[in-house]
């Protein structure tokens, strides 16, 4: 499938590598196809790009490379949205509001992408009775700096 993306340009992307969100991801509802790309050159964020609006994509990455005491569990509801996957079988993905200068940069930590990467299936979950935030800065400064 050829898709015209916001980083990418028009590329071609495999069917069989297409994510599904039966639901859309919360603020685009009508949003239920969408391709993660890499970023050419970096291996920690990627693009969660819609197949259908060229504009709408989101930087991603793994949380646990930044917060690895990360820790949530998921409910029934959405796990069966997923199709019910193994520990295994689930990629977890945090969407990046990306700042200039980029050490600013946060992660959404209260509401992660849960992908079911046999299925092909995704999900964005929104934690609640959580102390987990919309910002969490990526690139915490060390303690004692001032910057």
């Amino acid at each position: 499938m050829n898709i015209q993306t916001a980083y990418h340009g028009n590329i071609t992307v495999n069917d069989e590598e297409l994510l599904s969100f039966i639901k859309g991801i919360p603020g685009f509802h009508d949003e239920n196809e969408f391709a993660l790309l890499p970023l050419e050159g970096n291996e920690w964020f990627q693009v969660l790009q819609s197949t259908s609006t060229p504009d709408l994509a989101f930087i991603t990455t793994n949380p646990f490379l930044f917060f690895p005491e990360y820790d949530f569990e998921l409910d029934g509801a959405s796990l069966d949205q997923l199709g019910n996957p193994t520990t295994e079988d689930i990629q977890v993905l945090s969407i990046l509001t990306v700042k200039d200068p980029f050490k600013e940069s946060t992660a959404n930590l209260q509401a992660p992408i849960i992908i079911n990467t046999v299925k092909k299936s995704g999900k964005q979950v929104i934690l609640t009775d959580t102390n987990y935030r919309t910002q969490h800065q990526i690139l915490a400064q060390p303690a004692g700096k001032k910057g």
